[in-house]
């Protein structure tokens, strides 16, 4: 189960939005387009290279998991963020890697299009950009580590959880664990082009201190804001079996719920003392 993780570090003149997903998914499409596409006269649906294009596949593919997502806390005070690349789709991390160049050094962040020079990238924790100069990069690939294994986790919701249950988003303490491991495992059987298998759960949750947090995104393209929010807090669970622990260490890499590429569905897996 491999996968790229694209990191970048940069202080702007102004304080971030309080949720960057939407602005940086934004402004990275714009970017990636730049960067992959072969022929700019065309709408995408009508080119002859959509099949091959990773912008089309990023942006404008419809009704699909996207093998890729943002990663980011909220709040913060500088833009601290991670572009996680997964499976096939990591033979296109360099597209990836110029099209965030391009954004910062060209297209510019945010409503005033801030040009941004003095900036880090780091592939897998590994620098390399910084100071207009880029470093050797040696492997580009890693996988996902599900060695580890504890019976009684905290499961911190960082960013809005969007799940539907019913047809209807979850938007209070009714959620269960089946939700979020059935989230899981249809996002992981896309990414990864694996066939649904049985879930043996195990585990109960054995207290929750959760909100709904609202959050919303103005889409330019179709003039229109959309709503985003979601659940956030902490879960704790007790008596997982080893299949349910680590496909919740697989939600820590390609997310959990809906909207994942706008950074949503964030979650950290916290080991409790057994």
């Amino acid at each position: 189960m491999c996968f790229c993780k694209i990191s970048v570090l940069f202080k702007s003149k102004n304080k971030p939005p309080y949720f960057i997903g939407s602005q940086l998914r934004g402004a990275l499409g714009y970017a990636l387009k730049d960067v992959a596409c072969k022929d700019k006269s065309k709408i995408c649906q009508n080119c002859e290279f959509y099949n091959n294009c990773v912008y089309y596949r990023a942006f404008e593919e419809k009704n699909s998991y996207h093998k890729y997502r943002l990663d980011f806390e909220l709040n913060k005070p500088y833009y601290d963020f991670n572009l996680y690349v997964f499976d096939d789709e990591c033979e296109y991390v360099f597209d990836y890697i110029s099209a965030i160049h391009k954004m910062l050094t060209e297209f510019g962040i945010g409503e005033n299009r801030e040009i941004i020079n003095d900036f880090s990238i780091y592939v897998n924790d590994e620098k390399i950009y910084q100071n207009n100069h880029f470093y050797q990069l040696e492997n580009y690939i890693d996988n996902i580590n599900l060695n580890t294994f504890s019976k009684n986790i905290e499961l911190i919701l960082l960013t809005p959880l969007r799940i539907k249950k019913n047809n209807v988003f979850i938007r209070d303490m009714n959620i269960e664990l089946l939700d979020i491991i059935n989230s899981i495992q249809k996002r992981y059987s896309f990414i990864y082009n694996q066939a649904n298998f049985k879930i043996n759960l195990e585990g109960k949750i054995v207290s929750k201190n959760l909100s709904y947090q609202e959050l919303n995104r103005k889409s330019n393209r179709q003039n229109t804001k959309m709503q985003l929010g979601g659940l956030i807090g902490t879960i704790k669970i007790q008596d997982l079996n080893h299949q349910t622990y680590k496909l919740l260490k697989i939600g820590e890499y390609i997310g959990v719920g809906k909207q994942c590429v706008f950074g949503l569905g964030k979650i950290i897996i916290k080991e409790e003392n057994e």
